[in-house]
């Protein structure tokens, strides 16, 4: 039995978890739910937008399984990833259905720790400072991370982003540690190209990726692009990964223009369900969630408005449930 920490969070996050449940509860796997709360309507009730409590479950669970964090994300979500102490963040980018750019599936590996989204501000008589913090720890950890995944997965080539020739120590340590740890894996093919630049590559050449592994800031960024590349952000899961702990969220918001609808697109949520049995060791039910919502959303009729059909939330998981 898995014990599972559920975090609906804020707008159509308890929508899509509770249909993700739904096919869970489909499986041959015992899971024992703990929910917990957090998020807007959190800290106007408590004064707290994520409560101790609710901490302590986290570390508790063998899994943590998250919905969406409104206006208090920072104080949610980021928080939430430092205190498991998540140190990498997966996002895969991955075609669910034929499109222009042909069979898009890459990882990027994103370092969860230091860089400037940890948000180290302060306000100056000048305006402000926002600090930007690279440390060789960090760095060679998700590093390693980022080749131990492309061996695992069968991948051949891993990608640095980073941006040294503006930012030559910060940015070019990263670049420096990701072609130490290189050579530690000398069958998989290495490249590394500025930030920018791979803003327009993943839009012109989006086949040519395998693993992008890159800092906190690009990390966010480039996979809300990449999203845009196979049907948006709807679509896009993530884990958060850490020695002890595994967070899993879908990298959508809370959409507060459609949450209470019944309306919202569950998939990106399933397929951070589908992660989060992937850290559990149950791989096999992972593909099988898998291949059965590709399956449905190839069919384009149960399926939410965003994807062309006219299901609701619960309806699209209850015949994808069916289905298994």
């Amino acid at each position: 039995m898995y014990n599972i920490a559920v975090l609906g969070g804020d707008g159509i996050g308890p929508e899509v978890v509770e249909a993700t449940i739904t096919i869970l509860d489909k499986l041959p796997i015992e899971f024992n739910y703990t929910y917990a709360d957090c998020g807007d309507a959190c800290k106007e009730k408590t004064g707290v937008a994520l409560p101790d409590e609710t901490i302590e479950i986290a570390k508790k669970s063998d899994a943590v399984l998250f919905g969406a964090a409104g206006e208090t994300a920072a104080d949610v979500i980021v928080r939430l990833r430092r205190e498991l102490e998540t140190f990498v963040n997966l996002r895969p980018v991955k075609s669910l259905e034929p499109d222009k750019y042909g069979d898009i599936d890459f990882m990027i590996v994103r370092e969860n720790t230091e860089d400037l989204y940890i948000g180290d501000e302060e306000l100056t008589p000048e305006g402000a400072i926002a600090r930007k913090k690279i440390t060789k720890k960090a760095s060679d950890k998700i590093c390693d991370y980022a080749f131990k995944y492309a061996k695992d997965t069968g991948r051949t080539q891993v990608t640095c982003v980073h941006k040294a020739n503006v930012l030559k120590l910060s940015d070019g340590l990263f670049k420096e540690e990701f072609y130490k740890i290189a050579e530690n894996y000398p069958d998989i093919d290495v490249n590394d190209f500025y930030v920018d630049a791979t803003a327009m590559y993943l839009i012109t050449n989006p086949l040519d990726f395998q693993v992008i592994v890159t800092i906190n800031l690009y990390g966010d960024i480039l996979s809300d692009e990449g999203a845009g590349l196979v049907g948006g952000l709807g679509m896009i899961p993530s884990a958060n990964i850490g020695d002890n702990n595994g967070l899993f969220e879908p990298v959508h918001g809370s959409a507060p223009d459609i949450a209470g609808q019944g309306i919202a697109d569950p998939a990106a949520t399933i397929l951070s369900a589908c992660m989060m049995l992937d850290y559990l060791g149950e791989n096999e039910q992972a593909r099988r969630v898998e291949n059965t919502l590709i399956d449905v959303i190839r069919e384009g009729v149960n399926v939410t408005p965003d994807l062309g059909g006219e299901a609701t939330t619960q309806q699209m998981a209850e015949y994808i449930a069916s289905k298994l």
